[in-house]
């Protein structure tokens, strides 16, 4: 035991390293706090990321924290993941592709007591990570360019604690507690073509470390003899996680190099801080004989009702760095997905491979210049293969292929192409033995 606990502290302080490095190349992700984190673990992401109705003790679904209490009396659950995506951007006639791949996330969970089950581990939260530039005439008719190039890194992760408890026979309900932490840094550098006209640069930064808590609920009741019903809930408060955001403004002279700054920052007449949304989500999962499992989610993040510090120019030309609310709207998200597994215990091992397929609906949760930001339409297929040896039945390596379309009048068109592998170890820490 000692062994494994060196081992997960070990990878997780290497993943920590890892997932701060950038799991995207779209531009996208200069807006709002980045791209949103999948917010999913391998078995899942075959599904799409269908979670908030699934109870069960072969995987860690940290998404509702009520499913930690079946993890079963006898295990100890350790998970990782990867990710590796190809990324296809149109704008026009224009096309472009890029790659990435990133260490996704590790979580491990176990039973504390009799129907209480703890989880811990840390993921993404949001992803920064863009480069590119666009040439225009400053004045019509005239032949001085300027160049704008922007270029963004960082994003938010989380370390989270959680717990699970069954009070009453089918009802569940659990806590996460997560630290969110990270840095992002976003830069828009314009030049010109006239060696005598200033290079001007605007550095946009924030530094979070703050909390983030996540309460969740399920209750499973028995239709059939072989069929169930599971109902799922959770509910996310939304609050500032401060952040210190700050513009600078950096005016250099082409000809001498010598630079003027002008910094804007939080001070006591203008508060400045981040703020994350308060998100609601309700979802069910159909269960018959442990074979077959539909389920459906639905999630709403109120972005709508959070403000966020923005750089205006007065009617004086004066640049002023204050907190709005109209940059954010409310996001709303629908996934359907499914399991298929012939025969989880059966000596074929064919039958106990799990098949699962999921859809996703998702509105975005920023403007651009006024206009909806990008929709997202996706898609995946994945497999849960099981890994049997003499020591060991129940670990799983789960793959999964998912395919995203996020697109928006007159903005960029992404098609990312994404392949998941997690493995999960599902190891009988606890199991008490006899000698004869």
């Amino acid at each position: 035991m000692k062994r494994y606990l060196a081992a997960t502290v070990l990878l997780s302080l290497i993943v920590q390293g890892v997932i701060a490095q950038s799991g995207t190349n779209s531009p996208y992700s200069q807006y709002g706090l980045g791209t949103l984190g999948e917010q999913s673990s391998g078995f899942n992401r075959g599904m799409n990321g269908l979670s908030l109705g699934f109870h069960e003790g072969n995987q860690i679904n940290y998404q509702n924290p009520a499913s930690y209490s079946a993890i079963d009396s006898l295990s100890f659950i350790f998970d990782a993941g990867i990710a590796g995506q190809i990324t296809n951007f149109k704008e026009g006639n224009k096309k472009l592709n890029a790659n990435n791949a990133n260490f996704e996330y590790v979580v491990a969970g176990f039973r504390a007591f009799r129907h209480v089950g703890v989880s811990f581990g840390i993921l993404p939260y949001s992803n920064i990570g863009y480069s590119y530039s666009t040439s225009e005439k400053v004045v019509a008719g005239n032949n001085v360019l300027v160049t704008n190039t922007f270029i963004g890194s960082g994003g938010l992760h989380q370390v989270y604690l959680g717990i699970g408890w069954e009070p009453l026979n089918g009802l569940a309900i659990g806590v996460n507690g997560s630290y969110l932490y990270g840095s992002y840094t976003r830069t828009l550098l314009s030049s010109y073509s006239d060696s005598y006209a200033n290079t001007l640069t605007k550095r946009h930064t924030a530094d979070v470390r703050n909390y983030k808590v996540d309460f969740g609920a399920q209750y499973t009741f028995s239709l059939t003899k072989n069929d169930a019903l599971t109902l799922g809930a959770t509910f996310s408060p939304g609050h500032s996680i401060g952040g210190s955001p700050k513009l600078e403004i950096i005016s250099t002279n082409s000809q001498t190099g010598v630079s003027d700054t002008a910094a804007y920052e939080s001070t006591a007449a203008n508060k400045l801080n981040l703020e994350i949304p308060t998100t609601l989500g309700v979802g069910m999962m159909y269960n018959h004989a442990n074979k077959i499992k539909v389920g459906l989610d639905y999630s709403l993040q109120k972005w709508g009702s959070v403000q966020a510090p923005r750089e205006s120019m007065g009617a004086d030309n004066q640049v002023s760095y204050t907190m709005r609310s109209d940059i954010y709207q409310d996001r709303h998200k629908l996934t359907l997905g499914a399991d298929l597994c012939p025969q989880e215990m059966s000596i074929n091992f064919a039958k106990r491979i799990h098949y699962r397929l999921g859809v996703s609906y998702a509105t975005p949760y920023y403007y651009i210049n006024g206009q909806d930001g990008p929709k997202e339409l996706s898609a995946s297929l994945g497999f849960g293969i099981p890994v049997v040896n003499r020591h060991n039945n129940r670990s799983l390596i789960n793959i999964s292929a998912q395919w995203a379309r996020q697109s928006a009048k007159n903005f960029i068109t992404e098609n990312t192409f994404r392949i998941n592998i997690g493995l999960t170890f599902n190891e009988r820490w606890f199991a008490k033995w006899k000698v004869d």
